[in-house]
Parts: structure tokens; C-alpha cells; sequence
């Protein structure tokens, strides 16, 4: 009975060398954002058109919410911005993310969506450029979100919410209908957040 069939030498010390420059070259292409361990890995465009890159927040909380300007719930701007003026001081960022994914309900650009937030509900929290947040095409972030807590997690409608915790973590998400004052969702930031000061 023959033995394996062996490559000839040469021909190992190739695949050898090529495993190492692989590795040497970075993330294989199979390792898709859904593999990163911590939202922090991310990044957005800001709503000016900068870079958002998540890790800048490494530390605090975040609240991720796809937002939209002509919905039943745009309103929920009001009390995020309340929660963002409550929380902020100890280490809560509100997110604000445009998409027009559900109804378009977000048609304007980006310049048009900031001002609309500044003059109807004077948004101060930040604000990313639209994103789409669902299906294959959806920012990195929100595939990863939906792979790490399952297809139930993801967005549904606007004003779907996010928790992430200062280590990167997602700590739970909330639905649309979930208001930004439920006292779930306060007791869940409150989880999160460093105790006040007696």
C-alpha cells in the first residue's frame, strides 16, 4: 500500500513562505468585520464629512441610533438629546446615524439632515453621515452588531438603538419603540456608566 502523497520539496518551502507573507500582510480576507471582538475596531464619516472612528470613545458608553428626519419617531431626537445632556458628563455618547433604509424617511443630504436636527431639535450630540444598516450592504458596524446578538437585533425600523459599553462591548439594544426616557433603558445606562461621586 502506498504512503501520502507528498508535494515535492520546493514546493513546500513555497507554501511555507506564502503562509508567512499572509500573515505578514494582515487580516486574511475571510476575516470580515463580523470576526472583530469590539465596536471599537470601527469606524464612521462624521456628518461634516471627518473621520468617527469608534475607538476615540475607548472609556465611555455609547447609544448607536439610526435616525431619520420625516418618521412617527423622529421626535425621540428631543430625548436623545436630553440623555446626551444628562449623561454626558459621565461618559455617555449618543450616536446619531441617518439612514434612509425603512420608508425613505431620511431622502436629504447630509447637509440638509444636520440642519435639520440643529434648527428643530438643536442636536449637539454627534451625528454620522447616512448610512444603509441593514442587509449585505449595511455599514460594518451594524453587520457585526447583527452577527454578535442575532438577525432579531438588527434594525427594523428608524431609531433602533445600540448599547455599547466602555470596553467596546455591546451591552443590548433596544427597539424603535423603545423611548430614550424607558426606564429600561436608563437602568441599563446606568449599568454601564461609572457611579457619581457620593
Amino acid at each position: 500500500m502506498r504512503g501520502p502523497i507528498r508535494a515535492p520539496r520546493f514546493l513546500r518551502g513555497a507554501a511555507r513562505l506564502a503562509c508567512a507573507l499572509a500573515l505578514l500582510a494582515g487580516p486574511a480576507p475571510w476575516e470580515t468585520a463580523e470576526a472583530a471582538e469590539t465596536a471599537h475596531r470601527f469606524a464612521f464619516t462624521s456628518i461634516e464629512g471627518k473621520p468617527l472612528p469608534l475607538g476615540q470613545f475607548k472609556g465611555k458608553a455609547l447609544l448607536i441610533v439610526n435616525t431619520a428626519s420625516f418618521c412617527g419617531y423622529t421626535p425621540q431626537y428631543a430625548g436623545l438629546q436630553k440623555l446626551w445632556e444628562r449623561y454626558r458628563e459621565r461618559g455617555l455618547v449618543v450616536l446619531g446615524v441617518p439612514s434612509n433604509d425603512f420608508g425613505g424617511q431620511e431622502p436629504g443630504t447630509d447637509r440638509e439632515v444636520k440642519e435639520f436636527c440643529e434648527v428643530n431639535y438643536r442636536i449637539t450630540f454627534p451625528l454620522a453621515s447616512k448610512q444603509q444598516v441593514g442587509g449585505e450592504g449595511a455599514h460594518p458596524f451594524y453587520r457585526w452588531a447583527a452577527a454578535r446578538l442575532g438577525a432579531e437585533a438588527a434594525p427594523r425600523w428608524n431609531f433602533h438603538k445600540y448599547l455599547v459599553g466602555p470596553g467596546g462591548e455591546l451591552r443590548g439594544w433596544f427597539p424603535t419603540a423603545t423611548p430614550p426616557e424607558d426606564p429600561g433603558l436608563l437602568r441599563a445606562l446606568e449599568a454601564v456608566l461609572p457611579r457619581r461621586n457620593p
